[in-house]
């Protein structure tokens, strides 16, 4: 299906087709580090909730 949008937008105004084929990369490496920095928050966020609810979990086991 993707494919097919592409194939469309490149039939009907084929400079943005291309300009879209030669900024997705580099939009993409600009936006890598802020994907990155999103996964190393949610991973101490949920290192921090694990810490705080293991003792309940401990409770609760016995």
């Amino acid at each position: 299906m993707n494919l097919v949008l592409w194939a469309i937008l490149f039939v009907l105004c084929w400079p943005l087709a291309v300009l879209l084929v030669v900024l997705y990369p580099l939009i993409w490496l600009l936006l890598l580090p802020f994907r990155l920095l999103g996964i190393g928050v949610t991973l101490t966020l949920s290192m921090i909730l694990a810490v705080f609810l293991f003792p309940f979990s401990l409770l609760k086991s016995s």
